[in-house]
């Protein structure tokens, strides 16, 4: 007899069947027949605001965004067909690393096919077997799956938790290989990690540390290079992970470091040396976004106040969200339960407003929420009206909003 191996997905597929029975449309099902701009778009034949996509700095249609990548196609092709130990090195490869380097001001970088082969392969290389990796419990699944690969002994400490992280390292052998591994902004609840008090607490036990910043890049402090350089870490923190598919507009991801030894990860690094590198076009693109990033402090202006309009007036409206004030570009809107969820993003898909829809194991036990991402494109017409849509939502899913005010 034959084991069905899918058979353990029963219980998912049921749920997914109840919704769609309920009405509620296919999560999985949504397609953008159009996108116009980065904040709007045609889903099934219908105008509507895109409030969920990362394209924080609105930079997918920047013109020479654009330009860089369709200059790269002519010039090198569609396709390396390759990894980057081998014939997948373009120029355009060089010079987006180039380009990172000077955003960051680091030494060395490093980018990968995609942002979560950044996160798998750089903490499945650095730590390994007899090392410890510590890590927040909200860490984010790639870091989670590089851990899985590392060989090393895992540690989490509760979300943010700066007295756990300490208790927990000190529990360590002085002798061991430490890596502790943050994340800049969380992206499931939109909040950012107290970073000064972490790194300290993990340099005082000799932990190396790695900072994700994939949800910082491009608009927190002086340089947007992340909340790191916002609380004043820089010096500190050891090696630096991102991704170009949000503030960048484009896909990928990278790491940056001023670490010496740092180049001989190209070689020992497995999701790095056995895929098969980005598309010219896409690094093309990328290095111009990056460098367009290293001037937009309009556009991060910008990207705060549409936020902090977003923020309150979901508050105000009722809402119960995941951050008392608005900590970054994600304004994370606390629901009861799943069923509830399911029909508020239903709904907010047919009023014209999409939004993510995330639940566990996305988010914390127990936690579900629909997940608004700000564009330094919306307009103030734009965000009122999603507010709008929201409160009309909110009243056709009979979501009693006092109670949770």
């Amino acid at each position: 007899m034959t084991v069905d191996l899918l058979a353990k997905y029963d219980p998912l597929i049921a749920e997914h069947a109840g919704l769609l029975s309920a009405g509620i449309r296919d999560p999985f099902g949504i397609v953008m027949d159009k996108v116009l701009s980065p904040t709007e778009a045609i889903i099934k034949g219908q105008h509507t605001i895109l409030l969920g996509t990362y394209n924080y700095m609105g930079m997918t249609f920047d013109p020479d965004v654009v330009a860089a990548g369709q200059a790269a196609i002519r010039d090198y092709g569609a396709g390396t067909t390759g990894s980057r130990v081998l014939n997948g090195t373009y120029q355009t490869h060089k010079e987006c690393e180039a380009a990172l380097k000077d955003f960051y001001g680091m030494s060395h970088a490093m980018v990968f096919s995609t942002g979560y082969q950044a996160n798998l392969g750089m903490v499945s290389t650095l730590a390994g077997k007899g090392d410890f990796i510590i890590l927040d419990a909200d860490s984010h699944a790639s870091i989670y799956d590089g851990c899985k690969m590392s060989n090393a002994d895992i540690v989490r400490f509760r979300h943010n938790d700066a007295a756990d992280l300490e208790k927990r390292l000190k529990r360590l052998p002085a002798e061991a290989g430490k890596l502790v591994v943050l994340e800049g902004v969380y992206s499931m609840l939109g909040d950012i990690a107290p970073l000064p008090e972490l790194v300290a607490i993990a340099k005082a036990h000799g932990a190396m540390v790695l900072v994700d910043e994939a949800h910082g890049m491009g608009f927190f402090g002086p340089n947007g290079r992340g909340v790191y350089e916002e609380q004043g870490v820089a010096d500190d923190v050891d090696f630096v992970v991102g991704t170009f598919s949000k503030s960048v507009g484009t896909v990928g991801g990278f790491c940056v470091s001023n670490h010496p030894k740092f180049e001989i990860l190209r070689l020992v690094c497995r999701p790095y040396t056995f895929t098969a590198s980005l598309p010219p076009a896409v690094v093309a693109s990328a290095a111009t976004s990056i460098r367009k990033l290293m001037t937009a402090h309009d556009k991060r202006a910008r990207l705060w106040e549409a936020t902090r309009r977003l923020h309150g007036g979901l508050k105000a409206r009722g809402f119960r969200l995941a951050t008392e004030t608005p900590e970054s570009a994600i304004v994370s809107v606390l629901m009861p339960d799943q069923e509830t969820t399911a029909l508020m993003w239903s709904t907010l898909i047919e009023l014209g407003v999409y939004v993510n829809m995330s639940r566990p194991p996305a988010t914390p036990a127990g936690v579900f929420l629909l997940r608004c991402s700000i564009c330094a494109l919306h307009s103030d017409e734009q965000i009122d009206i999603v507010l709008g849509k929201f409160e009309q939502a909110a009243q056709m899913a009979n979501l009693a909003l006092h109670e949770h005010a």
